[in-house]
């Protein structure tokens, strides 16, 4: 198993925040690794996420779930549970008005100990993201 994460203060309310991660067109505009975020951002429904990290290559997920404005989780894998990754998007209010926000992924599975030593260090892409993130929610 492998786990990478970020976490940051975003100065926002968590439906201001939960907004801008549920606009899948959005996401070019404010996290600098996504060409473009394929499908709806609901409950059950399938996303193609292209990045810049692998330019051309879908990563196909599904929303598996869905408790606005405090959890999501997109899951995706090989059959079987013989590769997994689960990404869970956390916001937990603060009483200073400001959202502690934690995105995490966790790789699993079967044939993890063979395909997720290819996996490169993807805790930049988690800061950009989070980062990308703050921006956006604080400038609106």
């Amino acid at each position: 198993m492998k786990t990478f994460q970020a976490k940051i203060s975003i100065q926002a309310t968590p439906e201001t925040i939960w907004q801008i991660l549920t606009d899948a067109d959005g996401y070019p505009k404010w996290d600098p690794n996504m060409e473009r975020l394929e499908g709806k951002v609901a409950p059950g429904e399938k996303l193609k996420a292209f990045t810049t990290l692998s330019p051309g290559h879908a990563f196909p997920a599904k929303v598996t779930t869905f408790e606005p404005p405090r959890k999501m989780v997109w899951s995706s894998g090989l059959p079987f549970g013989l590769f997994n990754g689960e990404r869970t998007f956390t916001l937990t209010p603060k009483g200073d008005g400001s959202v502690e926000f934690k995105s995490q992924e966790i790789f699993s599975g079967l044939l993890f100990p063979l395909l997720g030593r290819g996996l490169p260090d993807l805790t930049p892409s988690f800061r950009d993201f989070v980062a990308g993130l703050k921006k956006e929610a604080e400038s609106r």
